[in-house]
């Protein structure tokens, strides 16, 4: 029987490294810095550092900064992190060449974030990310592979 990797509280967590897109390396590899679980950030900080990792091509670890924003709210905006969350899950579904995944989670992503469209918070520009997603999610549809770009998440894309 083989050993699960734990975290410090006894959790199954994958000690692998990580390429940018989430994918696992062997065990020795030099990896990608993990995003540290649970942290506490306001919407600006959740929205610039996701950014910052959106812009330097690292899609997976801007969807653990959403998931963090996401976990940590019992708010209505609950939902808008989890919508955010998806986007950058498809983003990397994209990029890692997995268009039926990208497709499904892009487009889950724009309709969780639709409530949000009329009167977005912290400055997200909701129908900007929507129309982003869905024009992504659209190629992958045509194609086998798409190049994404990353979506602006706050002002217009």
């Amino acid at each position: 029987m083989s050993r699960r990797d734990r975290d410090e509280t006894g959790r199954a967590r994958s000690a692998r490294p990580r390429d940018g897109l989430g994918r696992p390396l062997p065990y020795g590899e030099d990896g990608v810095e993990r995003q540290p679980e649970g942290v506490a950030r306001t919407p600006a900080q959740t929205l610039a550092v996701a950014q910052r990792l959106l812009d330097d091509g690292k899609p997976f670890h801007a969807h653990e900064v959403f998931e963090d924003a996401w976990k940590a709210t019992d708010s209505p905006e609950r939902e808008l992190w989890r919508g955010l969350a998806q986007l950058a899950v498809g983003l990397t579904h994209a990029a890692r060449g997995n268009t039926v995944g990208a497709v499904a989670l892009l487009e889950r992503g724009a309709e969780n974030i639709d409530p949000f469209r009329r009167e977005p918070p912290h400055g997200i520009d909701v129908p900007g990310l929507q129309d982003w997603a869905r024009n992504l999610a659209g190629e992958a549809k045509q194609r086998v592979r798409v190049e994404p770009v990353p979506p602006r998440l706050t002002g217009r894309i």
